[in-house]
């Protein structure tokens, strides 16, 4: 059996080095799709790859963007990775011996170790946190949320037994820089569904994200880093419903 990637990017030109580097000798077939706004060197270091398929391709959204990609795939078995993910390589090799078997599911999910500021964050609700990430492109496709996306199965799914790593914040910088966007498209995705912002959604959702993070998921063990985390968490569902509001107004 040979297996399928794909990989979206964005001036991910240092994380799809690494992300890539993970997975050279595991995958036969690699599609790297880069967003045509891209000013970064991202689409050069995927062309250095004799496994990468990779082109340009104007942004349509996560969900749709990354369907695209899995139709320019060459075989049934893909496995979804963002560019800031690398394979473990206990992962790698986990890969590599499915291909000698037989299938028992259509979909397989993974455990991810999530680096936030630089650590690993073991608590906060954060781990393993598995996400169906492998799957049989004949029998699993991707939903139509606008932000976190993910895909739709029937039937029972399988557990990959090693961790995939995600370098999700390197910077808090970094985590401001996308906090814009994706409160954005999440305040969005409610209000395509009809939801509206109550003052207890804005008053108290936040603190409740705080507290379930920080006490009940016990992120005091991830020290400052779980503490700053669930701070910006409480921020994130706050801009949200913030945002929802204003959508409804305008209504």
């Amino acid at each position: 059996m040979k297996l399928s990637a794909i990989v979206i990017a964005k001036n991910e030109e240092k994380n799809l080095e690494v992300c890539l580097q993970s997975m050279a000798n595991v995958f036969e077939d690699v599609v790297v799709i880069v967003d045509s706004s891209t000013t970064d060197r991202s689409l050069e270091v995927a062309a250095k790859y004799p496994n990468v398929n990779c082109e340009l391709f104007a942004w349509q959204g996560y969900a749709k963007t990354k369907s695209y990609a899995v139709s320019k795939t060459k075989y049934d078995w893909v496995f979804w990775i963002d560019a800031d993910e690398e394979l473990t390589k206990e992962l790698a090799q986990e890969l590599t011996q499915f291909k000698e078997g037989e299938p028992d599911y259509h979909c397989y999910d993974v455990a991810r170790r999530a680096f936030f500021l630089g650590k690993w964050i073991r608590y906060s609700g954060w781990y393993p946190a598995r996400i169906k990430r492998f799957f049989n492109k004949k029998f699993v496709q991707f939903d139509d949320k606008q932000v976190h996306e993910g895909l739709v199965v029937e039937g029972e799914i399988g557990n990959l037994r090693h961790d995939l790593n995600h370098y999700t914040d390197p910077s808090i910088e970094h985590y401001f820089t996308k906090f814009n966007s994706y409160t954005s498209l999440a305040a969005k995705e409610l209000a395509s569904r009809n939801r509206t912002a109550s003052i207890s959604d804005i008053l108290l959702r936040p603190l409740f994200i705080f507290l379930k993070m920080y006490i009940f998921r016990r992120g005091f063990l991830d020290g400052l880093h779980g503490f700053v985390l669930a701070v910006f968490s409480s921020v994130y569902v706050f801009a949200k419903y913030c945002k929802l509001w204003e959508i409804n107004k305008r209504k």
